[in-house]
């Protein structure tokens, strides 16, 4: 692992106003429960939580798992950055404090079933300023996936092509709301998951998972109205803060028809192996976290704004037969919080 030292520069502006960088990032990801059993282990994970700028970085040479997953090399890098100032040709200002995160995986394969030349997550989310005093630096950030990619990604040696649609979720939400209380954003996700309960011969099982997240969007519209509209919900995670799951999947086109294999959404279906999720994307929120700050005596005596977070995993492998188990490939997170 490569770090840049601390640098002097302290991301924050007048008045005692800061921003906290959070990014994290991983190639892969493994937990076996058969045929033999294997605790989970992660490659290449790197993470920042600082106020300083920051860059880590971790390459990861060939790796032989158990002779069942395996990859070339990969690597992976998060980053945070304060622009003061940055116009592009059409006049945009695009200072703001900038978070990078990037999971890159090559030669990827799955029992010879699964694999891929290359697999890229990156997001970057960008908390710009304001003309507001009393909150200088907004709370809810433009987040963008280029770099995003598959490349060559096949099913039994059968090419698979996947339709990415990197601008999902959408512009930023006006008025500095969440993302979760933005109704656009609500429902392209709802629109989404619509087409996969219209699916042919959707298994019964899935048909209850997705009805549900449909219900639960359903009552986060009806909350964002409301004072409170980020509050607890069935969804939410172990913080009591909601979060919704979506894909950057637009659509998966088999150019051929592969024996046993079937898609659904973002997810692809294999008989006698198990099932892979393309592109996984969780929304959510993260309440003011500033107490490991506080421990290196950095941060202010006032916690963070509650913020949103985005957490983006290409390859999400449930194995059924004959190994059983789970893995992920080329995650990223990332999130900004700021004072006020």
């Amino acid at each position: 692992m490569a770090a840049s030292p601390n640098l002097p520069m302290v991301s924050g502006s007048a008045q005692g106003a800061y921003h906290i960088y959070h990014a994290d990032a991983y190639i892969l990801d493994v937990e076996l429960d058969q045929p033999i059993k294997l605790a989970r282990q992660e490659y290449g994970r790197v993470a920042i939580e600082s106020r300083r700028e920051s860059l880590v970085t971790q390459s990861v040479g060939e790796t032989n798992i158990e002779g069942l997953i395996s990859f070339k090399r990969g690597h992976t890098r998060v980053a945070g950055a304060h622009v003061k100032q940055k116009t592009d040709v059409f006049g945009n200002d695009h200072a703001g404090w900038v978070t990078l995160a990037t999971a890159a995986l090559e030669g990827y394969n799955v029992e010879d079933i699964i694999t891929a030349d290359r697999v890229v997550a990156q997001l970057s989310t960008q908390h710009s300023m304001t003309n507001d005093p009393t909150q200088p630096i907004s709370h809810v950030p433009r987040v963008n996936f280029l770099g995003t990619r598959f490349e060559n990604l096949c099913v039994g040696g059968y090419p698979v092509e996947v339709e990415l649609d990197l601008a999902f979720c959408g512009p930023k939400p006006e008025g500095d709301r969440s993302y979760l209380q933005d109704g656009s954003f609500l429902d392209r996700v709802h629109r989404q998951l619509d087409d996969i309960v219209e699916t042919r011969d959707l298994p019964e099982s899935l048909e209850e998972k997705y009805s549900a997240e449909i219900t639960y969007i359903d009552d986060l519209k009806k909350r964002a109205t409301d004072k409170d509209g980020d509050g607890a919900g069935a969804n939410g995670g172990s913080n009591g803060y909601p979060k919704l799951r979506c894909s950057l999947v637009k659509k998966i086109k088999l150019p051929v028809e592969i024996p046993g294999v079937r898609t659904f959404g973002n997810a692809i279906f294999i008989r006698d192996f198990g099932t892979i999720y393309l592109a996984e994307l969780e929304v959510g929120i993260n309440n003011g976290h500033s107490e490991s700050l506080q421990l290196q005596g950095n941060a202010s005596p006032s916690k963070p704004s509650d913020s949103n977070y985005f957490t983006l995993k290409m390859l999400g492998v449930r194995l059924g037969c004959p190994g059983s188990g789970g893995s992920g490939g080329s995650g990223v997170s990332g999130n900004g919080q700021s004072f006020p």
